[in-house]
């Protein structure tokens, strides 16, 4: 049959053509000082920049009252939410610290050399004002059920917000493109799959057919448990998986820079000085300046709007107060993480051999080791992608649920439907359908960053207001 649609030129060439085609102008590139540089890139990039002068460095002076927030010092159990603001910030967190991290930290070094984990911790500073700015704006436009929930992301932030203002219809259609970008990049293929070969790799368990069904109808089983079970389980399931699975990837990468400790000065000078020089990148300082900007962006995942379907279920009836929280996120996802990841690699050396590439070069620098230190990572991976792919399911069913209604028959659907097709990540190849959810993933950035643009003033006007009530009167 499918034979017959090709020679025919029938709808599946006709698909793969369109997708080939939407990705080709999703990721379209342009020369900067004689290195490309994706267009969608700089769409994410510039905002950070803009954001961070026009809200004064939150990203700095907010840190310290996100990081009391998250902690729990200005609790408010009695306002409208499903999670507590430290619950609704590992959620968020489990949808961006995952493959990005491990994989992302080895593209960014074999790419851009050791000065793209510099510009890699520079952009993801600037990153936590977009997330802030994105997450204050969600939390305001939110919608409020009687029954004490709650909905919200982008798409209501648009529909909500352009209503206000007079344009409802243009709200509402904004929203819904939003929404049905979000349906389909929610659809965590990649994680699954590489999860899967990373897995079977470590523990010797094969990677036939029959091996990657098995692994993938299992992920499918333990994510119905945690994303039928609503917006309060996973909050529950994600304070516990988030904290953990950080904390053994990092056991890992501390493993590697005590083992190397002698070498961790000469790396350290080696990131910083080339990301100025670049004389082992390619594209020199430029280069290596463009690959962190690019890996970072992807990292954070700021900008998106991906993580606001998370933060808004928090319990509190101040916006501004979550965004403090949700600024928290890129600090530890790339500032952190990210940095650390790259400066053990740099430290191993891994990251210069040709016949390496992606997670296989954090795998090598874990088996120089010890030999049981992939076993590690591959713990760290799974944890990773099942927790990535309860969030995602869930930001899934937010959008679905704008779209086409939050009944309980229509949500149930939806995830039925994301659950079933969980294995298919693991079992086929995926070049296609990577394609489409990416371009969807990024294409969300589109309508977010528009709306960002538009409530720039109510922003700021909202974070002055906070400020002078709760932070400049916030005594220890």
């Amino acid at each position: 049959m499918t034979s017959q649609l090709t020679a025919a030129g029938g709808i599946l060439p006709v698909a793969e053509r369109l997708i080939t085609g939407l990705g080709d102008l999703v990721f379209a590139e342009v020369e900067l000082f004689g290195t490309q540089i994706g267009l969608i890139v700089i769409w994410l990039a510039v905002p950070m920049l803009f954001f961070t002068f026009y809200l004064g460095f939150i990203n700095i002076r907010g840190f310290g009252h996100g990081v009391k927030t998250v902690r729990g010092r200005f609790a408010d159990d009695s306002a409208k939410g499903e999670m507590t603001q430290f619950q609704a910030l590992s959620t968020a967190l489990s949808g961006t610290v995952g493959l990005g991290n491990i994989a992302g930290v080895a593209v960014a070094l074999a790419m851009g050399g050791p000065g793209a984990i510099f510009w890699m911790f520079v952009i993801g500073l600037f990153a936590m004002t977009l997330k802030f700015s994105e997450v204050t704006l969600g939390m305001k436009y939110r919608e409020e059920m009687p029954d004490g929930t709650v909905r919200g992301g982008p798409m209501y932030t648009l529909k909500n917000g352009l209503a206000q203002r007079g344009y409802p219809t243009a709200g509402k259609w904004m929203g819904g493109l939003y929404a049905f970008l979000a349906m389909f990049a929610a659809l965590p293929m990649f994680q699954v799959n590489q999860s899967f070969a990373q897995a079977g790799n470590a523990f010797g368990f094969g990677s036939g057919q029959s091996e990657a069904l098995i692994y993938g109808c299992v992920l499918a089983f333990f994510t119905a448990l945690v994303i039928f079970g609503g917006a309060r389980w996973l909050g529950r399931v994600t304070s516990a998986i988030v904290p953990t699975m950080g904390a053994v990837y990092l056991l890992g990468i501390f493993i590697i820079l005590a083992m190397g400790f002698d070498q961790i000065p000469a790396a350290l000078g080696a990131i910083v000085g080339d990301a100025f020089t670049g004389e082992a990148a390619a594209g020199g300082a430029v280069g290596a300046f463009v690959v962190g900007m690019r890996r970072a962006v992807f990292s954070t995942e700021a900008g998106t709007g991906s993580s606001v379907m998370a933060h808004v279920h928090a319990r509190t009836r101040e916006p501004v107060s979550e965004g403090l929280v949700a600024l928290l996120e890129p600090f530890i996802d790339t500032v952190v993480i990210c940095s650390l990841g790259g400066l053990a690699l740099v430290v191993s050396g891994t990251w210069l051999d040709p016949t390496l590439e992606d997670i296989a070069i954090t795998s090598q620098a874990f088996a120089d080791v010890a030999p049981w230190m992939p076993l590690l990572l591959a713990t760290a991976v799974v944890l990773f992608a099942f927790s990535t792919v309860c969030a995602w399911g869930f930001y899934g069913s937010q959008a679905w649920g704008y779209l086409f209604g939050s009944g309980k028959q229509s949500l149930l659907t939806y995830k039925m439907v994301f659950v079933l097709l969980l294995p298919a990540g693991a079992i086929f190849p995926l070049d296609i359908v990577i394609s489409f959810v990416d371009s969807a993933f990024f294409l969300m950035a589109i309508p977010n960053i528009i709306a960002l643009y538009i409530f720039a003033p109510e922003l700021k006007a909202m974070l002055a207001d906070y400020w002078a009530r709760k932070v400049c009167t916030d005594v220890e």
